[in-house]
């Protein structure tokens, strides 16, 4: 997948500048409270434009430099190959999990979506 699958913003600037999507899901990462999630899909919902896959993409090449852990999937499943690190962080923030069944690979927790997820709640400047 290549930068023309995130949705047009007619380019950058600056050729080294991130695409203006970009910026803007990652704006939305850093409003989510520690301890709280939210989906791509409530990503994309949020932003009105672009969906899970475009916002997994710019988390996927942008994302390290933001609170990353906060934007997951939709099943609470944590992300392959970053679980353990993901783990550390909703521990040391408090995020509900739910403990693993004994058919889990690896027994590791999921998020409890239902009480980790955040709406956006108290946060509507610059909501589209």
């Amino acid at each position: 997948m290549s930068q023309e699958s995130l949705p047009s913003d007619g380019g950058p600037e600056h050729p080294n500048a991130l695409p203006e999507y970009a910026e803007r899901v990652l704006e939305v990462t850093e409003l989510i409270p520690p301890g709280r999630v939210m989906t791509y899909g409530d990503v994309a919902e949020w932003l009105g434009e672009g969906g899970p896959r475009q916002v997994g993409r710019v988390m996927a090449l942008y994302g390290g430099a933001v609170p990353w852990w906060r934007v997951v999937r939709a099943d609470g499943v944590l992300l392959p190959g970053h679980e353990l690190r993901a783990l550390g962080h909703y521990r040391a923030e408090g995020t509900p999990l739910k403990e693993a069944g004994r058919a889990a690979e690896g027994h590791v927790p999921r998020l409890d979506m239902r009480r980790a997820r955040w709406d956006g709640g108290g946060y509507t400047e610059g909501h589209t």
